[in-house]
């Protein structure tokens, strides 16, 4: 409570803005009595010349108002003494006008502020007059001394305030140059470890420079004379100083510190300052300077030298730089040595300083004081400025603490604790006030908070009081304090609810009372929801290139939506609510969308939400996939004739691990500049054996692949070259080729350039005819074939080609037979015959040419046949001939297609691939009758309302003798239920229209014609008509049937009809009523049923659909008078095909006849069908 009171009296001085509660603070201090405090002062001060006047600071505060004199070298000094010092009102700042002599101000200065309660003590005010250097005016006497010697030329710069800067130059202000023989020291004045001639000169100046005085003054000039001694034993200038030089040649010397010092010498250095050791020795040859730590080590490796060796320097000293160092100077006379025993001291530090405060009357006071230092410091305890006299002091006084008991106001005052040893001196002071005073509620009334769910809810309720007061919070109307753990009281008051609840609103109370009284003040809380966000999607793996959209969903309480805000980070760092980058990342409140993704947009995406009360982050790690880097650092070792190992460093994967390396090669003998895959490795190795090829001049690159796609290419690898080797293998595909009957072309591939393994490579082509006995005849060539010439036909050949190069021969090859040229058959099959199969339909069959005959590789026979004349009408036919291949070696073939009732004529030959051989006899044979096709039409005439008369054409071709028609109806309904099929046999072949009777009135029918022969009958020609209501309409029907305008009506509605009848033939083929398939149930084909039976068994025991077309084509549709055109689609290439079994490809798959049959089966329909 003290020390909250004591900061509340501190602020108050500086508050500038009256709110409520700052101007009741105020109020309390202006009745309030207050110990004077120093709040500023100077500190050491130099009255430098160039300046008007020197300002001495001193402000305290304190009520009341404090009055303040001053000491000087501890006796007092009156401002009012000297009409040069201007003093301030209500102040002890006072300055000093620069007029006249003011070396009089020169002392230590201490300020005093008091008022009633008591006295504050500044520290000690240095003010500095320094006079301006001046070196003395005298006359120096020239230095005479011999080669050789040593010499010293003093400096003895005036005193100043530092720092002093000495340099020693010559008339023209030009540096003395300065080395390990001649160097300055650090009190400025020059040493020579031994003179030479060429330091005679007369214009030695020593300058003093002081900065801060702005002041540099020169000594007089002094001369130094060397001359040479015994210079006349020897005729030689040069033999004279070497002569005298042998003679002064001595022992180093040390001249800093001098022999008066002994071995050894104390240093002293304040911690943290800096360690200055010297050492200026004399002797000749010039003595070089080396430094030790006899305790311990130097605080480097190699310690720090100035001054070429002379001085040893370290910086920060710190206690462990407390110890012995030795210099050493040596030359090759002998060595010199000092010792360095180096204490480190400090001033003055505080470890506890007395601290001050407010305290209630009858309480007691502990003030401690504690300080290091190396002299250990001395403490003086003062009271208002002055030392405390123990024996009239009522409390206990030592040398670190005070106390006092049972505090009285009378017991206000200002203690000073002062800590001193020889480096300085440090002051602390502690203002103990004693008051007595009712509690003091600082926080105003009526205060409204606010928190959101989940946080801290702080409710403020500042006291000042003496003696302390005890404070407790009350909520609502109860009188009970709160005392649950999320309720926490602090020190200063202020009631912390912690993990605040929505049932945590409502009033609460502040009471305060001591024993001189009590007050109470109110608060307000309420409780909001907390914020909540969420970004989608979480942690996005996104392909480099493409787009993302981020998107914060966020919740907040609507009594914050005012102050509700959304930002965006990166990283940490915020992104600006503009668009980025050209628009590339574009930010629209709580979407953040980035197109063309880079690497560089990898990291964590942060929306930060804030309200007044809250803020809440959610983040989403954006992690961006992209192809890896290339690999670095291709290296090559393990070196062999047929192998080497490469090692790489694998390129960076970009958050997609490698999968696999491909490794490529280029080599510039033979493809040079192309590069090929070598091989593979996991994605995790980084090192391969890689397989090579003789007489390669090999460089490598590496490639990564992972998920994403194949890195760049590295860098290729340094060129390694493989020694040449003989061929591993030999050419491959050997083959014969020959386009002459007595020629014979060897080819192979040849080998590649990585498999050639030296220079000169050539093939060695061995062959000899198979089953002869005879030598292998060999030719050696470059090209990748060999052509022979004047070879039997078609004889077999064993062949060996074998590669060969400079350096040797290949394996032992392998032998292949070929065949030399071929040319066309020279014999024809024999034994032709023919057996009927059905009437289109023949079996072929012939006996194969002997294999000497062939006079190369057998390809298959041809079968060549044509028509010479109808069976029916006797007319005989320009023979138009058509032809089927039939593949291999086979002596039968089947022949569809053929026109029923015809006589034809057939041949055979054979073929190989030089061409085709002589045909056989032609041999005669007929087909039977056939079934007809259908009647070109069927037309419906004179409909009654129980007859009806039907017009038919005769078929498209009768492939037989016609022996009458066949004549069905059925009754069809809207519901296409199919009723009884009635038949009607017309014997006369003649007869083209039949009428129809007993039918039944406003009735549809479907009506059927189809020619007969004796094998049968064809596929019928439909139509479907309706008969009329009544009698009378026919009667109107037959009166103007006759009429041109009735004819022309009729055509219209025939088109119109024709149009609607086609549109109801593709929904029926695609599922209708009157399907083939039904079509052919009810009305089965006699001929094509004996056909499946019989014959196409043989050729396939499928049962697919397909096969039923095939029986279409063969009723019918294939005509006689095609070319053999129409049968390309059966066979091979353009003549078409038989399977081995002499089934014809093609011709049972593909055909549907369901198209046709509906197509011909459609007709114009009747006026009576629309009646």
């Amino acid at each position: 409570m003290q020390s909250v009171l004591s900061s509340l009296l501190l602020a108050a001085e500086a508050i500038t803005v009256f709110s409520a509660r700052k101007m009741m603070i105020i109020i309390i201090l202006f009745f309030l009595r207050q110990l004077p405090t120093i709040t500023e002062q100077s500190h050491t001060q130099v009255a430098y010349p160039f300046d008007e006047d020197f300002t001495i600071k001193c402000e305290a505060r304190g009520n009341p108002q404090p009055t303040f004199n001053w000491t000087k070298d501890g006796k007092p000094f009156d401002l009012l003494s000297d009409p040069r010092i201007v003093a301030s009102n209500n102040s002890g700042t006072f300055v000093i006008q620069n007029r006249g002599i003011i070396t009089n101000f020169q002392g230590k200065y201490r300020c005093f502020a008091s008022n009633l309660l008591g006295t504050a003590m500044s520290e000690e005010i240095e003010l500095i007059v320094p006079s301006v250097p001046k070196f003395p005016k005298e006359k120096i006497e020239p230095l005479d001394v011999e080669h050789g010697d040593s010499v010293i030329l003093h400096c003895n710069p005036p005193k100043g305030i530092p720092p002093l800067h000495i340099y020693w130059m010559n008339i023209d202000l030009q540096h003395i140059p300065q080395d390990e023989r001649v160097s300055m020291s650090l009190k400025g004045d020059l040493y020579f470890a031994n003179v030479e001639e060429n330091d005679s000169r007369s214009d030695y100046c020593c300058f003093a420079a002081f900065p801060r005085l702005r002041t540099i003054v020169q000594k007089m000039p002094m001369t130094l004379k060397v001359s040479l001694k015994h210079a006349n034993d020897s005729g030689s200038p040069n033999a004279a100083v070497t002569k005298a030089n042998f003679i002064k040649e001595r022992k180093p010397k040390l001249l800093i510190p001098p022999e008066s010092a002994g071995s050894s010498s104390s240093v002293t250095v304040i911690k943290g300052g800096v360690l200055l050791l010297e050492c200026i020795a004399e002797g000749l040859p010039t003595p070089h300077l080396s430094w030790i730590k006899v305790t311990g080590n130097l605080p480097k490796d190699e310690p720090e030298t100035e001054n070429f060796g002379k001085i040893l320097k370290i910086d920060q000293v710190t206690t462990a730089d407390e110890g012995t160092y030795q210099c050493t100077a040596s030359n090759p006379m002998g060595r010199a040595k000092h010792e360095f025993h180096v204490h480190v001291e400090e001033p003055p530090q505080w470890i506890k300083e007395p601290e001050g405060g407010v305290y209630s009357v009858g309480t007691n006071l502990l003030l401690l004081c504690e300080a290091i230092g190396n002299p250990e410091p001395t403490i003086q305890w003062k009271l208002n400025g002055m030392p405390i006299d123990s024996r009239t002091f009522r409390g206990r006084i030592s040398a670190r603490e005070i106390s006092l008991t049972n505090l009285q106001l009378q017991d206000s005052a200002v203690y000073q604790c002062e800590a001193s040893n020889k480096h300085g001196t440090i002051l602390a002071s502690a203002n103990v006030n004693v008051l007595n005073i009712a509690p003091l509620i600082l926080t105003s009334d009526g205060e409204n908070y606010a928190t959101v769910v989940g946080y801290s809810a702080f409710l403020h309720c500042e006291i000042f009081a003496s003696p302390a007061a005890d404070i407790r919070w009350t909520k609502d109307d109860s009188i009970e304090p709160l005392s649950t753990l999320r309720y926490e009281l602090n020190k200063n008051g202020t009631l912390e609810i912690k993990e605040t609840r929505k049932e945590d609103s409502g009033s609460y109370a502040c009471w305060a009372a001591n024993s001189v009284g009590k007050r109470a003040i109110t608060a307000n809380l309420d409780i909001r929801d907390a914020t909540k966000l969420v970004v989608t999607p979480k942690n996005p793996r996104v392909l480099k290139s493409h787009s993302i959209l981020l998107k914060c969903q966020s919740e907040y309480d609507s009594h914050l939506k005012h102050s509700f805000k959304l930002s965006w980070r990166k990283d940490g760092d915020q992104l600006p609510v503009n668009s980025t980058e050209n628009g590339r990342i574009i930010l629209d409140r709580d979407t953040l969308f980035i197109s063309s993704v880079t690497l560089e947009d990898q990291g964590v995406y942060t929306c930060v939400a804030s309200t007044s009360l809250d803020s809440v982050t959610a983040e989403s790690q954006l992690i961006v996939l992209d192809v890896p880097d290339p690999p670095e650092d291709l290296q090559l070792s393990e070196n062999q004739n047929r192998s080497v190992r490469l090692a790489w460093k694998a390129g960076a994967s970009h958050n997609s691990p490698i999968n696999e390396s491909i490794i490529e090669f280029e080599e510039n003998r033979w493809e040079p500049g192309r590069w090929q895959e070598l091989t593979r490795s996991p994605g995790n190795d980084t090192t391969a054996l890689l397989s090579l090829a003789p007489y390669m001049n090999y460089q490598f690159r590496v490639v990564s692949v992972n998920a994403v796609g194949r890195s760049q290419p590295s860098k290729p690898s340094l060129r390694y070259a493989t020694p040449p080797a003989a061929p591993d293998k030999n050419p491959e595909n050997i083959r014969v080729e020959a386009s002459e009957p007595n020629e014979m072309v060897m080819k192979w591939e040849p080998l590649k350039p990585v498999e050639r393994n030296g220079p000169g490579l050539e093939y060695k082509v061995s062959w000899r005819q198979r089953g002869v006995e005879a030598d292998w005849n060999e030719e050696t060539v470059k090209k990748h074939s060999l052509t022979l010439r004047n070879t039997p036909t078609f004889v077999p050949y064993e062949i060996k080609v074998q590669a060969v190069n400079n350096l040797g021969s290949g394996p032992e090859p392998n032998v292949t037979v070929g065949y030399s040229g071929e040319d066309v058959p020279d014999a024809a099959p024999s034994g032709v015959s023919v057996d009927i199969v059905n009437s289109t339909l023949v079996k072929v069959f012939w006996f194969g040419i002997p294999r000497d005959r062939v006079r190369g590789h057998l390809r298959g026979y041809k079968v060549r046949w044509w028509k010479t004349k109808s069976m029916l009408d006797g007319k005989r036919h320009h023979p138009e001939k058509h032809f089927l291949t039939f593949v291999g070696d086979r002596n039968y073939g089947m022949i569809p297609g053929l026109e029923p009732f015809s006589e034809f004529r057939l041949t055979v030959l054979a073929y190989n691939a030089k061409g085709d051989g002589p045909e056989s006899s032609p041999i005669v044979f007929e087909t039977p009758e056939g079934v007809p096709e259908q009647p070109r039409f069927l037309r419906i005439l004179n409909f009654d309302k129980d007859s009806v008369t039907l017009l038919w054409g005769l078929p498209k071709k009768a492939n037989g003798h016609l022996t009458g028609y066949i004549l069905q109806y059925q009754i069809i309904n809207e519901t296409h239920e199919i009723g009884p099929l009635n038949d009607v046999s017309v014997t006369n072949r003649s007869t083209l229209s039949w009428r129809l009777s007993g039918l039944s009135s406003s009735t549809k029918y479907k009506f059927y014609v189809k020619a007969c022969t004796v094998k049968g009958c064809g596929k019928p020609v439909t139509e479907e008509g309706l008969t009329m209501a009544q009698g009378t309409y026919a009667g109107i029907y037959d009166g103007i049937s006759t009429q041109g305008w009735f004819i022309g009506l009729m055509c219209a509605i025939a088109l119109l009809t024709l149009l609607l009848l086609t549109i109801c033939f593709v929904r029926r083929n695609k599922g209708g009523k009157y399907s083939v398939k039904e079509k052919e149930d009810l009305h089965p084909d006699p001929e094509a049923q004996s056909i499946k039976d019989e014959i196409f068994g043989e050729y396939s025991d499928s049962d697919e659909k397909p096969l039923k077309g095939s029986l279409q084509s063969i009723n019918g549709d294939i005509k006689a008078t095609e070319s053999a055109d129409s049968l390309v689609d059966y066979g091979e290439g353009e003549h078409g095909m038989f399977n081995e079994d002499g089934s014809f490809i093609g011709a049972y798959s593909g055909s549907k006849e369901k198209g046709s049959v509906e197509s011909t089966g459609s007709s114009t329909a009747t006026f009576p069908l629309h009646a």
